[in-house]
């Protein structure tokens, strides 16, 4: 509902006010729910088709709203009857209790859930059943009824939390110190602790735009063949936990920005506004995605520059552009490369077509090879003169670059690109010793 209009987020407290179930009403009003997506428990499903087929009358009771609960019924074709809530009754806790009681009498019907809440039902059900509870609820449950049985779930860890945070992903945030080693100040330990400073205030930032991506693009996720494994699709993590981790991350970040100056600030806002045109409309439309994902890659170093208060050079900015370009344009092809070898015909969530493969790829080698001519020309300019003392040992990098960014696109052909090429750079043997010869070379001609 959010991604296709967030301005309904302030209509929430006014829905609200109508109490739960309108609020519930208003949103499955607006709200298409693929039910064949959903996260369902393996086990417990497997029981339910058992219990289903032994002739055993199975009702779907819950506080969702009727209509996705009907859905969901329709869908598993094992249930009875749906008792859900509606626009005036929210059936949960004791609304839930006295409906059951009312249908089956007290002590005469065994209740399957999940929450603390519903102990208000276990207490006048015949028997339990507790499925991926929380530590302690079978006991509580147990003192209350007969446990019939207990379907347990992995559980949350922290692995699963850094996992949902992509603190995987904070390894593009090295791009923030590329202005501290241009610039030839990496031996100035304030400049250092400010770079480093604002690496982790645009790392908290990332985590936060991620988790909302994600919780926006669960429907999506959920059809992917990886990213159906994350927390939050997966069933893993609660959204609740992101709607609450989002606003936490966002602030410490700002918080973070507080202690650099001004200007990192402001890139830091900039980088956030983009991020989020980007997760709610950008990566729909065809070409201005790479575009801003390149754009994304830049700010980042603008970012750096911002936080140790220098200023980016013409060279650098040209060169990142177009090589950053040429990466962008590797993580559209390799998704959309992906989408073909499942046998689709787009890219889902994005406006691409499988026809669109060879022009990207064409456009995406066209700029890698861009930023190399940038980097000749820079050799070649009079600036190279003022950072370094034998700036024709630069030359040598071209090479390198030449290289690396055809065997990138080469990979990528090949269906070994990672989802996001820079993490692949940073994981990748011959990329590093690459990127390892490349700063030999600078350091010698410095």
């Amino acid at each position: 509902m959010l991604k296709r209009n967030p301005l309904f987020l302030f209509l929430v407290p006014f829905w609200l006010l109508r109490g739960k179930a309108a609020l519930k009403a208003e949103i499955a009003n607006r709200c298409h729910l693929d039910v064949a997506v959903l996260p369902y428990h393996p086990e417990f499903l497997a029981w339910l088709r058992e219990q289903h087929a032994a002739g055993r009358r199975l009702y779907l009771c819950t506080a969702s709203h009727y209509s996705l609960a009907e859905a969901v019924a329709d869908y598993l074709g094992v249930f009875d009857a749906v008792l859900a809530s509606d626009g005036v009754v929210n059936l949960a806790g004791s609304r839930k209790r006295e409906r059951l009681c009312a249908e089956f009498g007290e002590h005469g019907f065994d209740y399957a859930g999940n929450a603390g809440v519903d102990l208000q039902v276990w207490s006048h059900a015949r028997n339990a059943i507790v499925v991926s509870a929380p530590a302690g609820l079978a006991d509580e449950a147990a003192a209350l009824a007969s446990v019939e049985r207990e379907f347990l779930s992995p559980r949350a860890t922290w692995a699963t939390y850094a996992k949902a945070l992509r603190l995987h992903q904070w390894m593009k945030n090295i791009l923030i110190f590329v202005p501290l080693l241009a610039s030839h100040q990496f031996s100035e330990p304030q400049k250092v602790t400010a770079a480093l400073g604002a690496f982790v205030a645009f790392g908290l930032c990332a985590s936060s735009v991620y988790l909302l991506n994600d919780l926006l693009d669960l429907s999506a996720d959920r059809r992917h063949h990886s990213k159906c494994r994350r927390p939050f699709a997966s069933g893993m993590l609660p959204m609740l936990h992101g709607v609450l981790l989002i606003p936490a991350l966002l602030g410490s970040s700002l918080l973070c920005a507080l202690l650099l100056p001004w200007g990192f600030l402001g890139v830091l806002l900039v980088y956030c506004t983009l991020t989020l045109g980007y997760s709610l409309v950008l990566k729909r439309i065809v070409m201005l995605d790479v575009i801003v994902l390149a754009g994304l890659y830049t700010v980042r170093m603008l970012a750096g520059s911002a936080a140790i208060s220098t200023v980016n050079s013409f060279w650098l900015l040209a060169f990142a552009m177009f090589l950053f370009l040429s990466l962008a344009l590797v993580k559209r092809y390799a998704e959309l490369r992906e989408m073909l070898k499942r046998g689709h015909g787009s890219a889902g969530g994005r406006g691409y077509i499988v026809g669109d493969l060879a022009v990207l790829q064409s456009l995406g080698a066209a700029a890698g090879y861009l930023s190399v001519l940038v980097l000749a020309l820079y050799i070649n300019s009079g600036d190279s003169h003022l950072l370094y003392q034998h700036p024709q040992l630069i030359w040598l990098l071209c090479p390198l670059l030449l290289y690396w960014i055809s065997r990138v696109w080469l990979k990528t052909e090949r269906g070994q690109m990672h989802d996001d090429p820079v993490i692949f750079a940073l994981r990748d043997r011959v990329s590093l010793g690459l990127f390892i010869a490349g700063a030999m070379i600078v350091w010698g001609a410095i």
